[in-house]
C-alpha cells in the first residue's frame, strides 16, 4: 500500500469516528488525541507573536490577566492595565501590565474565533504568560478540572487566604481525568458535567476538594464594571448552581507578588 493510500485510509477512518459526535465531541475527541501536537504549533505562533509585539513595543509584560468572557462594552483595551502599573510600582520602561478583557470563549461554538482564543489562551498558558484568570462558573471548570490552577491554600500567605476563606471555589480533584485510560470515549459515552449538581463553595460535598478559585463580589473594579452582570441577568446557572466570576492564578504564573498586588489593587476604590 503507498504511502498516500496510508494517509487516505486513516483520514477516512478518523471522519468514521467522529461523524456522529457533537461539536464538543468533536473538539474533546481532538484535543485527546493530538493535544501535544496542538499545544507545540501553537505555542510556537504564539510565541513568535509575542516576540514580535515585545519587539515593536521592546517591553515584556511584567503582569497579564485573561478576563474571559466579559461584557466589555463598556470598557477600554486593557482597562486597568496602565494604573495597575503606577499602583505596582512597574518599570513601564522595560515592562507592561496587560489587562486582556477580550477573550470570548463557549463550549458550543466551533467558528474560527472561538477556536483561535481557544489556542491563544492554551499557548499563553504553556509558555507561562497568563498570571491570573478570571472567567465564568463553566468556563473556570473547564480549566480547573485541566489542572491548569494552582491550589490556593498552598501559594497564598495565610493572612491573604484566610481573608478569602468565605469567597473559595474549590473544584473536586477525584473527578480530574487521569489521561492514563488507553480508550476514547465518546461525548454520549461519559456524563456530562453540565447535568452534575455541585456546590463549589462547599468542600463537603467533595471526595477531594481542593481550593483552586476566589469568587468575586461587588467591590471588585471587575464586578463594578459589569463585566459578568449579564449571568445574573440571564439568571444563567452551571451545575445546579447560579454562574459567578472567578479568579484563578494558573500553574505556569510566576509572579505570585504582583499577582497578590492585583488582587489588592482591585479591591480599592
Amino acid at each position: 500500500m503507498s504511502v498516500h493510500s496510508s494517509i487516505h485510509e486513516e483520514i477516512k477512518e478518523q471522519q468514521q469516528k467522529t461523524k456522529d459526535m457533537s461539536t464538543k465531541g468533536k473538539l474533546s475527541y481532538f484535543w485527546y488525541y493530538y493535544k501535544v501536537h496542538t499545544i507545540v504549533v501553537v505555542a510556537v505562533i504564539t510565541i513568535v507573536g509575542m516576540f514580535i509585539h515585545q519587539f515593536i513595543t521592546n517591553k515584556d509584560y511584567a503582569f497579564y490577566a485573561s478576563i474571559i468572557n466579559a461584557d466589555y462594552s463598556n470598557l477600554e483595551e486593557n482597562q486597568w492595565g496602565p494604573e495597575f502599573e503606577e499602583y505596582a510600582d512597574i518599570d513601564t520602561e522595560e515592562y507592561q501590565a496587560y489587562i486582556d478583557t477580550s477573550i470570548m470563549l463557549t463550549d458550543d461554538d466551533s467558528s474560527q474565533y472561538s477556536m483561535s482564543n481557544t489556542e491563544k489562551m492554551l499557548a499563553m498558558l504553556q509558555t507561562g504568560i497568563i498570571d491570573v484568570i478570571v472567567a465564568d462558573t463553566e468556563t473556570f471548570e473547564n480549566y480547573a478540572q485541566y489542572e491548569y490552577f494552582v491550589n490556593l491554600e498552598e501559594v497564598l500567605p495565610e493572612d491573604v487566604f484566610a481573608k478569602y476563606e468565605d469567597c473559595l471555589y474549590y473544584t473536586d480533584m477525584a473527578t480530574v481525568d487521569t489521561g492514563d485510560d488507553d480508550t476514547f470515549y465518546t461525548e454520549s459515552e461519559l456524563e456530562n458535567p453540565a447535568d452534575l449538581v455541585i456546590n463549589h463553595r462547599d468542600p463537603s460535598t467533595m471526595e477531594n476538594p481542593v481550593p483552586v478559585g476566589i469568587i468575586l463580589s461587588k467591590g471588585n473594579k471587575i464586578m463594578d464594571a459589569g463585566c459578568y452582570d449579564y449571568l445574573a441577568e440571564a439568571q444563567t446557572t452551571y451545575q445546579g448552581y447560579p454562574s459567578e466570576a472567578i479568579l484563578g492564578i494558573p500553574v505556569t504564573s510566576t509572579k505570585l507578588d504582583t499577582v497578590l498586588k492585583f488582587l489588592t489593587f482591585m479591591e480599592e476604590q
